[in-house]
């Protein structure tokens, strides 16, 4: 059960833009046209006045793109064309804004697929956050496994283990009534301001990040749904997309949740990863 109340304290947030990829639209949303679009790989910045900041996955980087140079790990980049631009990563956005990369203590990673923690090697000191059953998932694959999932190992190698703090941990949390029908998650900070919660379907250990912002209840979704538009019309990914990366079944209930959300609680700012409507 449940062991404390999500707490309302004000997070200031932005988003940020580390690359971007393309793919027909219909690859993401099931009434979708053959037309490729821009898919930005959005990284979120949240800061809390005890702790400091933390990022919400860490999107493409330099890191990435050698990740993917060997065969068969180039693959990925030849199903999903990567734009990054020069100082397009999450870093080098940070340095520019005056924040260290030191000065990141904590990332909260949704899944470990290769857009979401392409950036996480320039953050060597930070506390890592994710789910178990990720970890686990990445460990346990084949190399050609991991590959056709989007997982890259030289990402997340296993130098990271010390790091890790895994959600499945941490204290339960009775979520926010704007958020029904997800009623539970995992007190990330011990504090009840930012809550983790278990979005299963798109990959193994998926998971998204709750809190408010002084104004409304932010629900950042990662992977959970592609696009703003796609959620509130209730079109999700076609069976192709989801049954290749994860489990449909379980992708559908969790875009059903999402969908009720959007349409009963418009006050609610949901939030895909990949959605240009965040784009900055």
């Amino acid at each position: 059960m449940p062991r404390g109340i999500a707490h309302v304290v004000s997070l200031p947030w932005q988003a940020l833009e580390a690359g971007f990829c393309r793919h027909p639209e219909i690859s993401t949303r099931r009434d979708g046209g053959w037309k490729s679009c821009d898919f930005p790989a959005l990284v979120f910045l949240v800061e809390h006045p005890e702790y400091g900041y933390l990022l919400f996955d860490t999107g493409y980087s330099r890191h990435f793109l050698a990740a993917t140079r060997p065969f068969p790990e180039r693959l990925y980049v030849c199903v999903t064309p990567v734009t990054l631009r020069a100082g397009g990563s999450v870093r080098e956005q940070l340095m520019s804004r005056g924040i260290d990369a030191a000065g990141i203590r904590h990332v909260f990673i949704s899944h470990f697929h290769g857009d979401h923690v392409g950036g996480l090697p320039d953050f060597p000191a930070a506390r890592i956050y994710c789910a178990r059953e990720a970890w686990d998932d990445l460990t346990r694959r084949s190399r050609w496994s991991r590959v056709r999932n989007g997982l890259l190992r030289e990402l997340a190698p296993a130098e990271l283990a010390p790091r890790l703090t895994f959600f499945e941990d941490l204290p339960a949390l009775q979520l926010a009534a704007e958020l029904t029908p997800f009623d539970s998650g995992r007190d990330l900070f011990g504090d009840g301001t930012l809550a983790a919660i278990a979005l299963p379907g798109h990959a193994a250990g998926h998971w998204g990040l709750s809190f408010h912002d002084g104004k409304r209840r932010v629900f950042l979704l990662g992977d959970a749904a592609w696009s703003s538009d796609a959620l509130r019309a209730g079109h999700p990914p076609p069976r192709l997309t989801t049954s290749w990366l994860g489990d449909t079944a379980g992708y559908r209930q969790t875009f059903d949740a999402l969908h009720r959300i959007a349409v009963e609680r418009p006050d609610v700012l949901l939030v895909p990863s990949h959605c240009s409507e965040f784009r900055p």
